[in-house]
């Protein structure tokens, strides 16, 4: 029983939204508004956008760092909303990049609704590109919560921005890649660094040692060189003497040194 009430609702549910989907759009309310009403609204936001950056403009204002209570006084005085504010910023800048507005497509007005989300779009013909107005309301408050002005990119153009992007991507990638392969090649010069300084230590003990050696060499030399006097005569005598002195015979002791003072 349950799973036959459960597929009525859902056969319901399915025939609601097929009739929702095939309904006029400019016969819809929508929450008190027309079709009608919402593009007369829409009409004058675009009106309202541009008189707000003529305005700016001509008081050498920037829409995007307005000073201290000008955006109140302008809410309170003309009943615009910060959206309207914002967007004129916006506006500014697509007048800047695409030119005057020549012509407003009245037939390309939609309105689309989404949860508590009202929008309405329009594409304006720019002198150098065409741009879609969007206008964003709360659906209960019918109050606007956001105005955006973008460019309206054909296929190609965003194929060929999605390609330069993704060009920009690798290369900052590639980038990233060579500096981390420098700085890791970097850590491979104090080994070499630490291998420089135990050789040259290596170095100075062999050359202290080399000199230690060759002044020994010299020593011994000198050494070599000295001539030796020859004592032979000398110990004949002092044997002499001490056999005479002793009454004895030379061969009776030997003479192993003789130190001299």
């Amino acid at each position: 029983m349950k799973k036959r009430i459960a597929l009525a609702l859902g056969m319901i549910m399915m025939i609601l939204m097929l009739g929702a989907c095939g309904t006029d759009p400019t016969t819809v309310d929508y929450n008190g508004s027309s079709y009608d009403d919402l593009q007369l609204d829409m009409d004058t936001n675009v009106s309202l956008v541009q008189g707000l950056t003529d305005l700016f403009a001509e008081n050498d204002m920037d829409p995007k760092n307005l000073p201290d209570g000008v955006t109140e006084q302008l809410i309170a005085t003309y009943g615009v909303t910060e959206a309207q504010i914002e967007a004129s910023a916006k506006w500014q800048d697509i007048l800047d990049e695409f030119g005057d507005l020549k012509e407003v497509s009245d037939d390309t007005f939609t309105v689309t609704k989404s949860g508590n989300t009202l929008t309405t779009d329009m594409t304006l013909k720019m002198e150098k590109k065409d741009v879609n107005f969007e206008v964003v309301y709360d659906y209960y408050s019918m109050e606007i919560t956001g105005i955006s002005v973008d460019p309206i990119y054909t296929l190609s153009e965003k194929m060929s921005k999605a390609g330069i992007n993704t060009l920009i991507s690798m290369g900052i990638v590639f980038m990233v890649l060579i500096l981390i392969s420098l700085l890791i090649a970097c850590f491979n010069i104090f080994p070499y660094l630490e291998k420089k300084k135990q050789q040259k230590k290596l170095a100075a003990a062999s050359a202290t040692e080399e000199a230690g050696q060759k002044e020994e060499t010299a020593a011994a030399a000198v050494t070599a060189s000295t001539p030796q006097t020859d004592d032979t005569e000398l110990i004949a005598v002092i044997a002499a003497a001490i056999a005479a002195s002793t009454g004895t015979s030379t061969s009776d002791f030997v003479v192993r040194s003789i130190n001299r003072r």
